[in-house]
């Protein structure tokens, strides 16, 4: 099933509400801080199960990762803020 598919509904709102692209890039945050909290769990359980040793550096890599994806779709929608406050300022 297609990212799409999976979340038409909330795309659908979102699309509404922002417009395509802001519309999309909020999904796509959602997703990936739901991600963020799977993996975050997983390390906390992880350390449970080896006694408090530090997290895996496959889940450090990971959390990183979407962390920083975030980050870039953070950009992307502050920086088509700015665009359509530029544009209706003329």
């Amino acid at each position: 099933m297609t990212a799409f598919e999976e979340h038409a509904e909330t795309l659908e709102k979102h699309e509404f509400m922002l417009g395509a692209a802001r519309g999309r890039l909020a999904v796509s945050m959602d997703i990936l801080t739901d991600a963020l909290v799977l993996a975050g769990q997983h390390g906390v359980y992880m350390q449970t199960v080896t006694k408090g040793r530090r997290i895996p550096r496959d889940v450090e890599l990971m959390i990183k990762g979407i962390e920083q994806a975030k980050e870039l779709v953070f950009s992307v929608m502050e920086e088509l803020k700015r665009e359509k406050q530029a544009d209706a300022r003329g």
